[in-house]
């Protein structure tokens, strides 16, 4: 019996060591399940490149800290004040916000329309939806440049084709619409993009059953086409009404770095950049960006409350 009872010792004594062993190694999986060792390099980046420059952009906004980084003094919300109660801060945002109300819809429509010709046609499709899309690969000097050149008065072969006389990026009536221009050209093929792949996930099966009742072209886009589309044309808005606030490249290269005829085409960021590197008025530039970074948040966050309350409507 000892040698029995000896020999089933160890045994008893395993199992602890064994759920010791096996409930680290859940805590261990649970780990890796949750995602936390993957997401920790993007985490690690994203708080040394983003939230540690907004709390530092943050914290200069209340203090008159120059361009040398030196004598920062604590001056609480008078930055704040002062960007309010300047007409030349409103002036640029309501720009920014022209630009904005020119260039989305455009891009929207002509986007769709791209979208349905190149999902349509039958021959020679990846010409068309490289001819579409090519612009967008374009870096935004080389693009701002080309249409300067086209632009210009003298030269330029937009005059010389349609018989013009036009100084379209000297004249205060027409240099914000050459900047639309060159950003429809150069910006649609992204929106395009978007579309064609969405058109492409349309079951066929839903147009030809409305062939079968006899619905026609018009009447299967409508019904078809447009509600299926519905999403992604929101994410399309969504996305243009934020890059088209923070327009700022293509402006400042087809101006020269100007503020434009009469101050026509100063934006936002372009305004905020002279404040902070021409005035030196890094405090006033960061308290600038701080009140842009909150109009952004707020639009963005207005969408997404707007399209919750339209997916629990159709629920």
């Amino acid at each position: 019996m000892s040698t029995v009872g000896t020999a089933l010792r160890p045994p008893a004594a395993r199992p602890a060591a064994t759920a010791h062993t096996d409930s680290a190694r859940t805590r261990l999986a649970r780990r890796f399940q949750h995602g936390g060792w993957f997401v920790a390099p993007f985490l690690v980046l994203f708080a040394l490149f983003v939230l540690l420059p907004i709390g530092r952009g943050l914290w200069l906004s209340f203090t008159d800290a120059n361009i040398s980084g030196t004598g920062e003094r604590f001056v609480g919300l008078d930055n704040y004040r002062e960007a309010l109660g300047t007409p030349l801060m409103w002036e640029s945002l309501g720009h920014s916000a022209y630009f904005t109300l020119l260039v989305v819809p455009c891009i929207v429509v002509l986007a769709f329309l791209l979208a349905m010709l190149a999902h349509h046609i039958e021959r020679a499709k990846w010409l068309w939806r490289l001819c579409f899309f090519a612009p967008f690969l374009l870096p935004s000097t080389v693009a701002a440049n080309l249409w300067q050149w086209l632009f210009n008065p003298g030269t330029g072969m937009i005059n010389h084709v349609f018989g013009l006389d036009t100084p379209w990026l000297t004249d205060k009536s027409t240099a914000m619409l050459a900047v639309v221009i060159t950003t429809l050209w150069w910006t649609v093929g992204f929106s395009f993009l978007l579309f064609l792949a969405a058109l492409q996930n349309i079951p066929r099966h839903l147009y030809e059953a409305a062939a079968l009742d006899g619905a026609g072209a018009w009447q299967r886009m409508v019904h078809i086409t447009l509600p299926m589309l519905r999403t992604i044309t929101g994410l399309v808005i969504t996305l243009q009404v934020l890059a088209s606030l923070q327009v700022f490249d293509q402006v400042v290269v087809m101006q020269d770095f100007g503020p434009g005829p009469e101050e026509s085409t100063r934006t936002f960021v372009q305004y905020t950049l002279e404040e902070g590197f021409t005035s030196y008025r890094v405090g006033f530039a960061s308290a600038i960006s701080i009140i842009f970074f909150v109009l952004i948040a707020a639009v963005a966050l207005g969408r997404m409350w707007l399209l919750r309350e339209r997916e629990e409507g159709a629920r």
